[in-house]
């Protein structure tokens, strides 16, 4: 029996997900209606075409969202967390990486990734733009200031980030709950006034609109899945509020509300086409555009804000699995680990999303980059979601093709309506995308480049120790440690400093890091220690991809192992790789200096495992490859 304080904490989880989860779905209504119908797609003004589009969009938001996103794709949690890094995790850690689908996994993992970014840049220009655009409703003369005010908020949006959400995100479900109440009352209002709109919800109209309009209808599908972007970011911020708090905000609030307004939006057109100019904020009449500029406004900063802080979330996933380099990763509360600012995607993505605003100039314009975003990055979910239902589950191949295959014909047949505008806008996105899966390919292909070319000159460990102790150098006062790679032998760090200084601490720590598939490693279980003899010891460090790396942290952890560490006298010794780009066998050339670059522009070692600058001691050594 649920206690009176667990509803309580459930109410509040489900308010906070409405406000931060549902933003981007949500504030679809301002612009689906106006794009389906425009001119460009040669759809008809119908009132067969109006109720065969609302009934379309109705079914997609219960089978796409509410069957798929909300029944299925919630299930794979990776320990709780959810989006595509972590569904990434997930699959890769059950096809293992012995397996020939471990490579095509991860691929599909970084396309997932780099479409999530360039869905990040869109969503915030769209979403603003197509609220400021409710100005020129109320007045046509408005018009020249749209693009102006639009960049002033987004870059008072970005400018503000490092401060973090703290103190207005409190605010942020209360807002959109008046927003989605807002888009009821409007669909009501309107439904009153036509109810023939409710048989909408027949599917029967919906395939008979695909049947009877053929290749426009297909066209115009490119603008239906506009009612489906968002979907990704109830599945990404399930880890913040967990999978009940998300399925009952969807259920309880927004799908009811995102339902009757498209009704209302149909109701209202098939009284009087010619609001189909904009639909949205012709719904209540002329009084009220100025108050829903308002409120849509902020409904669009605040689902713009999720987005931001969505890339944040996912950069920092992308690093601990290896596939960025380490970044500056700011802490913006001390209460909330999950509040982190990334200066660096902060204003590279606020550069990408000025231009996209600038250069599309519109939301109608906007809106061919941004459906083949949302559906290239479904599609990619489905495939991720099949490789864990199947090997991860171990559900039986029948099953797992029933589960998935019918979301996957929806993807293809939406990705396929989506991708006949790549060249009207949805190239932008598709740029992006492909810039980040470049990126993210040749860090990690890099990255192993050089552990090859230093694993072909490594020594044993084993003999190492016992030829050293043989005829022992002299040993100093403190603790040493030396990082040392997963399957490494001696570190470089430690023969660097044996030929150069000729002498040993009294205590000898190797430490090796292990990143984990999983999200988050208990305290408990995040230190091993082995002693190797000779006062050596070997410390292995496990971190999840959502775990923050503290190495001092650690390293008090192992006096519940038995190694007992003080750290103000302990000095760490960390190798510090050049690297060269050669014409040798790797990458390309081009390939290569990039990577060179990125590794020479890393954040540094020390800062990121939060290691005291003082105690450093970093050895150079050049790598080719």
């Amino acid at each position: 029996m649920a206690t009176p304080s667990s509803k309580s904490s459930l109410a509040a989880l489900t308010l906070a997900a409405i406000g931060i989860v549902y933003g981007d779905i949500g504030t679809s209504p301002l612009y689906t209606m106006k794009e389906v119908f425009a001119e460009h797609h040669g759809l008809t003004l119908s009132a067969d075409n109006i109720i065969g589009v609302v009934s379309l969009i109705l079914w997609g938001l219960i089978i796409v969202i509410s069957l798929k996103y909300v029944t299925l794709v919630l299930r794979a949690d990776n320990r709780g967390e959810g989006g595509i890094m972590a569904l990434t995790a997930l699959a890769l850690s059950s096809v293992t990486q012995q397996s020939r689908w471990h490579y095509p996994v991860m691929l599909l993992g970084m396309v997932g990734a780099g479409l999530f970014f360039g869905d990040g840049v869109i969503t915030p220009a769209i979403s603003v733009l197509s609220a400021i655009e409710g100005l020129e409703v109320a007045t046509p003369a408005l018009k020249p200031y749209v693009i102006p005010m639009t960049l002033a908020i987004l870059l008072s949006l970005y400018m503000v980030q490092r401060h973090g959400t703290g103190g207005i995100g409190k605010w942020f479900g209360p807002i959109v709950l008046l927003w989605f109440a807002t888009l009821a009352g409007m669909g009501i209002f309107n439904i009153v006034k036509n109810p023939v709109i409710l048989v909408a919800f027949n599917p029967v109209h919906a395939i008979g609109f695909l049947a009877r309009n053929g290749w426009y209808a297909f066209l115009s599908l490119g603008a239906v899945v506009l009612a489906l972007t968002g979907a990704e970011a109830l599945y990404a911020d399930m880890g913040h509020f967990g999978r009940k708090p998300v399925r009952l905000a969807w259920f309880a609030a927004v799908l009811p509300a995102l339902a009757l307004n498209y009704l209302g939006q149909g109701a209202l057109l098939l009284s009087h086409p010619a609001a189909v100019s904009n639909p949205f904020f012709q719904q209540l009449g002329s009084w009220s555009v100025i108050p829903l500029v308002v409120i849509s406004t902020m409904a669009t900063v605040i689902a713009s804000q999720a987005t931001i802080s969505g890339a944040f979330s996912v950069t920092q996933q992308a690093i601990a699995l290896g596939f960025l380099p380490r970044m500056r990763v700011c802490q913006t509360s001390e209460h909330e680990r999950g509040q982190i600012y990334i200066p660096l995607v902060n204003w590279l993505q606020l550069a990408a999303v000025v231009l996209a605003v600038v250069g599309f100039g519109s939301s109608s314009n906007l809106a061919s980059a941004y459906g083949i975003a949302a559906t290239a990055t479904m599609l990619t979910t489905t495939l991720l979601t099949f490789f864990v239902v199947h090997y991860g589950w171990k559900y039986p191949l029948s099953l797992t093709l029933a589960a998935t295959a019918f979301f996957f014909v929806i993807d293809v047949t939406l990705f396929s309506a989506t991708s006949l505008k790549i060249i009207s806008g949805g190239w932008f996105t598709l740029a992006i995308s492909a810039f980040m899966v470049t990126i993210m390919l040749t860090w990690r292909t890099g990255r192993q480049l050089v552990f090859e070319n230093l694993r072909s000159h490594l020594i044993p460990l084993d003999g190492f120790l016992s030829s050293l102790f043989a005829h022992p150098p002299h040993r100093v006062a403190g603790t040493a440690i030396f990082f040392r790679s997963e399957g490494d032998g001696v570190p470089h760090a430690l023969l660097h400093n044996l030929f150069h200084n000729k002498v040993l601490h009294e205590r000898l720590i190797l430490l090796t890091v292990h990143p984990m598939d999983v999200p988050r490693i208990p305290d408990t279980e995040r230190v091993t220690v082995e002693a190797l003899g000779h006062d050596c010891y070997q410390v292995d460090v496990h971190y999840g991809f959502m775990d923050e790396r503290d190495i001092p942290f650690a390293l008090e952890l192992c006096k519940r192992k038995g190694l007992s560490i003080e750290l103000m006298e302990t000095s760490y010794f960390i190798s510090r790789q050049t690297v060269l780009a050669t014409h040798k066998t790797g990458m390309a050339l081009w390939r290569e200096t990039v990577y060179a670059a990125m590794a020479r522009n890393a954040r540094d070692a020390a800062d990121y495992f939060k290691i005291p600058p003082t105690r450093v001691i970093e050895l150079g050594t050049q790598v080719e490859i």
